[in-house]
C-alpha cells in the first residue's frame, strides 16, 4: 500500500481478505480488507471492504464507534435493533456506537460492502468490538426508504444521480433535501448518510463527475476516502498525480491538497466518506481563492 505525506492510494489488485482478530470464534466465513487504519496517516477514519461467504455469519456485537456501510454485491442480512434487513447491492445505513447488530449470508453467493467506522478503531482494544447476546430471530425485510422501521437505512442507483431525473414521480421519497443532488462544475453529489440519517462522527455520499468534470486543488479540516465504483479519475494528492479505476480507493489527509478531473467522454462514480461531520462553514478550502487574493492585493500595493 503506497502511502506518501498525507495520503494514501490503494489498488483494487492488492486485495487482502482477512479474518479479523477481534472475531475470532465468533463469525464464520467472514473477512475484511483493512485499507485505511491506525496504520497512517489517519486518525480519524476506519476504512475497507468486508466479505461473508454463503452461509457465514457474525455474532451479535456492539463497537465503541460508528460504523456507516454501503453494499457492493450479494445480498447479506443485517440485524440491527431497529430491523433486520435483507440487503442488495446500492443499500446503506448507519449503525450507532454502542447499537447491537449482527451479519448474516443466507444467499446462494458471497456479499460485500464498504465500512467507514470512526472514531478509527484501535487493535490493542480488541478493534473496539464487544460482543452481546443474541437477538430473537426474526425474518428480514427489503430496505424501503418510506418504512419508519428503516429510519438509519437507505438505497442509491445510478439512476439517482442522474439530474434529469428528480421528479416527484420517479423519487422513492417526497422531494426534500434528504432528496436533493448538489451538481456544480460537472459534478453531482448525493448525500447519504449524515446526521439527518442518524450520524454524528461522519458522512458517506455517492459522487459523479461527467466528461471534462473538474473539482480544482482544495483541501479539508477533516479526512476523506474516495472508493471508485465505475469509470476512471486523474487524481491529484500532495502534488502526485495517480489514474483511479473501478476498486481502486483514496484517502486524504487534514490538509491534504487534492483535485480531480475525469479524462474520459464516460462519466466516473465513487463512493466518498468523511470524518469528523464537516464543520458548518469553511469546510473547503479553495487554493484558486487565495491565489486570487493574493493577486488582489498585488494591484493595490
Amino acid at each position: 500500500m503506497p502511502m506518501d505525506v498525507n495520503h494514501i492510494i490503494v489498488r483494487a489488485d492488492a486485495a487482502d481478505f482477512k479474518a479479523p482478530a477481534a472475531y475470532q470464534g465468533r463469525a464464520s466465513g467472514y473477512t475484511r480488507w483493512s485499507m485505511v487504519d491506525e496504520a497512517g496517516p489517519a486518525v480519524h477514519t476506519g476504512f475497507g471492504l468486508n466479505a461473508l461467504e454463503a452461509g457465514g455469519e457474525v455474532a451479535r456485537h456492539v463497537h465503541s464507534y460508528e460504523e456507516t456501510f454501503f453494499v457492493v454485491d450479494g445480498a447479506p442480512v443485517l440485524e440491527t435493533v431497529e430491523a433486520t434487513a435483507r440487503l442488495m447491492p446500492g443499500d446503506y445505513g448507519v449503525i450507532p456506537v454502542g447499537s447491537p447488530h449482527a451479519w448474516r449470508n443466507d444467499g446462494p453467493g458471497s456479499g460485500r460492502w464498504a465500512e467507514m467506522l470512526a472514531p478509527q478503531p484501535r487493535a490493542e482494544r480488541r478493534g473496539e468490538t464487544f460482543f452481546v447476546a443474541p437477538a430473537p430471530d426474526s425474518t428480514p425485510i427489503a430496505v424501503d426508504a418510506r418504512d419508519p422501521r428503516m429510519r438509519s437505512f437507505g438505497h442509491i442507483d445510478p439512476g439517482n444521480m442522474d439530474v434529469s431525473r428528480q421528479t416527484q414521480d420517479l423519487l422513492a421519497q417526497s422531494a426534500s433535501m434528504r432528496t436533493a443532488l448538489l451538481a456544480y462544475s460537472g459534478i453531482t453529489v448525493k448525500m447519504m448518510v449524515d446526521s439527518d440519517l442518524g450520524a454524528d462522527l461522519q458522512t458517506m455520499f455517492m459522487v459523479q463527475y461527467e466528461p471534462a468534470g473538474v473539482a480544482g486543488a482544495h483541501d479539508h479540516p477533516f479526512e476523506e476516502t474516495y472508493l471508485i465504483l465505475e469509470g476512471e479519475t486523474i487524481a491529484r494528492f500532495d502534488g502526485h498525480e495517480y489514474r483511479l479505476g473501478p476498486g481502486d480507493m483514496a484517502f486524504a489527509g487534514v490538509g491534504c491538497v487534492h483535485e480531480f478531473s475525469n479524462p474520459n467522454n464516460s462519466v466516473v462514480r465513487w463512493l466518498e466518506t468523511q470524518a469528523p461531520q464537516p464543520p458548518g462553514r469553511h469546510s473547503y478550502r479553495f487554493a484558486r481563492d487565495w491565489t486570487y487574493l493574493e493577486g488582489v492585493l498585488g494591484t493595490e500595493s
